[in-house]
């Protein structure tokens, strides 16, 4: 792992037994069985589709986002203007993230029929637990943090709670491995691979590497574009190069109208000559 992973999962080893001190498993599974049930991931047969960040810090960029409190409402707005997930940042050292975020934002586009996705840097069921009781419907996991085992301990875990699981990659070994964890367990709730362009050393985006790595993408997943999205011709590059959705997040928390450049998005990689629905 780069040293930024090594510090994110030691603090969220450190989160998880602060909580697990104050909730035991057995409770927090009675708690996350009793939830309201997420609205499901929905994909649109038009054959792209965007997943809207809430993140109101990034170590790369700083603060995002134009004042405090309008990230609730712009949460509304990604869902009303077509995004199929809303992922929310929860980590609280780095990205000034809560569990209390991703439980408002769940609320608020409950409504709308949108889930929301609990982005964090998971290294326990138990946080896939916490993120089920907080109303979300699906949640990342990082591959380059984890061990196969502990994987599909996390996969398992959601599969158990109805969620859905995103599998981040960064190169093409972890692609595979993304394909075959959604492989093996393809009865077993919706997964979809990611590609993070992050480069974790310099945490500077690497778009190339979309272009570059995608004949190793796995082709019985949808797989999705993290990071480097900053215009509607990004979109319609990605749809060509066979991403199937796009995660957008600091671009989106900045501008002014996101819910209109989500409609551009979406619009860009739609109408490109030769797409076809996917019924």
């Amino acid at each position: 792992m780069s040293g930024f992973l090594d510090d994110m999962a030691r603090h969220s080893r450190e989160r998880v037994a602060a909580a697990r001190a104050l909730e035991s498993d057995a409770a927090l599974e009675r708690r996350a069985a009793d939830a309201e049930p997420a609205p499901p991931l929905a994909l649109s047969p038009l054959g792209f589709d965007v997943i809207a960040e809430i993140k109101l810090r990034s170590p790369a960029v700083g603060v995002l986002g134009a004042e405090a409190g309008d990230w609730l409402d712009r949460a509304a707005a990604y869902g009303a203007a077509g995004a199929a997930a809303v992922s929310v940042l929860t980590e609280p050292s780095r990205f000034d993230g809560s569990l209390e975020h991703l439980q408002s934002v769940a609320r608020r586009l409950r409504p709308q029929g949108v889930p929301a996705m609990r982005k964090d840097f998971l290294v326990d069921p138990y946080q896939v637990l916490e993120a089920r009781a907080s109303g979300a419907g699906g949640v990342l996991v990082i591959l380059r943090m984890l061990s196969a085992a502990q994987c599909g301990e996390l996969v398992d875990a959601a599969a158990r709670h109805g969620l859905f699981v995103l599998l981040e990659a960064f190169d093409a070994d972890e692609l595979a491995l993304a394909g075959e964890i959604a492989a093996a367990h393809s009865g077993g709730g919706v997964l979809l691979a990611g590609l993070n362009c992050r480069d974790l050393q310099s945490l500077q985006v690497v778009p190339e590497r979309f272009a570059e790595l995608a004949p190793a993408l796995p082709r019985h997943v949808p797989v999705v574009a993290e990071s480097g999205i900053g215009a509607p011709a990004d979109a319609a590059r990605l749809r060509r190069l066979g991403y199937r959705l796009a995660l957008v997040g600091s671009a989106l928390m900045s501008h002014e109208d996101p819910g209109a450049w989500i409609g551009a998005l979406l619009r860009a990689a739609r109408s490109m000559p030769g797409v076809k629905r996917l019924d």
